[in-house]
């Protein structure tokens, strides 16, 4: 597909058929997170990939998923056949800036490992569309225990959860539903 049929279908989904994805388009999705840029070539990007119904429940319980649902709204993370952990391994960077040819400083204004999960996370969206999979995204801010349920030690953090699957219509957010803007409004050539 082409790169910009597959940045106009990106959506965020949560709604997804109950039907299990096949193993080689789940590895192509996450090899397009694990090729994403890296701060330094630092590669600290981690990826724990779920595709157990009970693991997968266990997930939804810690995102309170049953609370999600007495909404109104159709339970997303239980349903999703996939559910890729996005971590972000901050050791990696101090290990790769204490090379010969680095600064030896991870003392940064911004902590590039976000950047980089972050690039993981758009190159997963992506990889969806381009393998004719929907995906969405939940921040680990709405989990709790998520680390001991995946097994993620204590020193790599988590991001969120990319749940993958065939989506299916959203019946939308109850609030009022916002239009992309356009690139005038968030694009300034040469000075603000």
């Amino acid at each position: 597909m082409e790169f910009d049929r597959i940045v106009a279908r990106r959506r965020m989904v949560r709604r997804y058929r109950n039907e299990p994805i096949d193993r080689h388009l789940i590895e192509r999705v996450v090899n397009a997170g694990v090729h994403a840029p890296s701060a330094g070539f630092s590669q600290g990007q981690r990826f724990v990939v779920v595709t157990d119904a009970k693991v997968r429940s266990s997930i939804a319980r810690a995102a309170n998923e049953d609370s999600f649902a007495s909404k109104g709204f159709d339970p997303w993370l239980s349903v999703a056949p996939v559910h890729i952990v996005l971590c972000t391994d901050p050791g990696a960077y101090r290990d790769r800036y204490s090379e010969p040819d680095k600064d030896g400083s991870t003392n940064w204004d911004v902590p590039y490992w976000w950047v980089d999960v972050g690039a993981s996370l758009m190159a997963l969206l992506y990889g969806a569309v381009d393998v004719g999979l929907s995906a969405g995204f939940l921040g680990a801010h709405a989990f709790e225990g998520l680390h001991a349920i995946v097994g993620v030690p204590d020193d790599v953090l988590i991001a969120g959860v990319v749940t993958l699957g065939f989506g299916i219509d959203d019946r939308g957010s109850q609030s009022v539903s916002r239009g992309r803007i356009a690139p005038e409004e968030a694009v300034r050539w040469e000075h603000w």
